[in-house]
């Protein structure tokens, strides 16, 4: 098989992955908490970074790092899993999965609108127009939910899940600006070592009550199955599909074509929501995700600088 092809596989295993992610969580999140659900899933993705580097033989490189570089992932590692996973988890605890997963998916604009903030750079007139066609598709997601009478948007809801946006563009550039510290698989091994590390010190705090979904009169909650489904979540959302897509950034001619295939998640995923989870799609949650990708896309491809002779 040609490298190229090779490439285009693993981006598609990848996007099939993070495709199925949003069911995950609400699956998870029957039996565990926020809390529960992210400690199992990064220690899971932990042990697969921990694979990987071992397979790479990366080791000497992690044990020759700075004390300061250590000390960065230290602080990275509250930031991503901890905070970032904490607040998205939530936020699908207490949203339907159809509108927490393109909600999150508006991060690429905030991300824009933080650079602006904190690095001074000014955004090119043209992007606001990606900016206002992402924006009107979130404002349709929520209030088109809302009319729904099988579907509660519970106004907290959505401000996690616009949070969690923010944060994972806050991680996005934090990491971006600082990705000589350590390669990509590197930097993903230090931030889940700590933030596991964080999560099991905190755990004994949380108690196993705080561990499980709440029980109610009619259910109470399995750990096995909680268990399996976490891991699952660490597999697939945190750790092979990161892998499979840097592997395939790596060894394709083409990283405009594997980078594309990365917006057919989010329409997948509305697949696997309304036929594992039994959610009713409703017809603007298609149109906000449409408007919400088309901003995402008009701004990458379309709304860039020109560059001067």
């Amino acid at each position: 098989m040609k490298e190229n092809n090779k490439a285009i596989l693993l981006a598609i295993i990848a996007v099939l992955s993070w495709s199925t992610v949003a069911t995950a969580f609400k699956k998870s999140l029957e039996n565990l908490s926020p809390y529960g659900m992210l400690l199992i899933a990064s220690i899971t993705s932990l042990l697969i970074f921990t694979i990987t580097i071992t397979i790479q033989r990366k080791w000497k490189q992690i044990a020759s790092l700075p004390n300061k570089t250590w000390g960065y992932f230290a602080l990275l590692g509250l930031l991503n899993p901890v905070t970032y996973y904490l607040v998205l988890f939530k936020s699908y605890d207490l949203l339907p999965a159809q509108v927490a997963q393109p909600v999150n998916y508006f991060w690429p604009i905030l991300l824009l609108i933080l650079l602006a903030v904190f690095t001074k750079q000014a955004i090119p007139a043209k992007k606001y127009i990606g900016m206002f066609i992402s924006l009107g598709g979130l404002i349709l997601i929520s209030a088109g939910g809302k009319q729904s009478d099988n579907m509660e948007i519970p106004a907290f809801g959505l401000f996690l899940g616009l949070m969690s946006a923010l944060l994972w563009a806050s991680y996005w550039m934090v990491n971006n600006k600082n990705k000589d510290k350590a390669d990509a698989t590197t930097a993903c091994f230090m931030s889940f070592l700590f933030g596991s590390i964080y999560l099991a010190l905190g755990a004994p705090l949380v108690g196993m009550d705080g561990l499980l979904a709440e029980s109610t009169a009619s259910f109470t909650p399995d750990p096995i199955s909680g268990i399996l489904s976490g891991m699952y979540v660490g597999a697939f959302e945190m750790g092979i599909p990161f892998i499979c897509f840097g592997l395939a950034m790596r060894k394709t001619n083409n990283p405009a074509l594997v980078n594309q295939l990365c917006y057919l998640s989010p329409f997948l995923s509305l697949f696997f929501v309304s036929t594992i989870l039994g959610e009713t799609i409703v017809p603007t949650t298609y149109i906000g995700l449409i408007l919400i990708v088309s901003g995402i896309v008009f701004n990458e491809y379309f709304a860039k600088k020109k560059k001067t002779a």
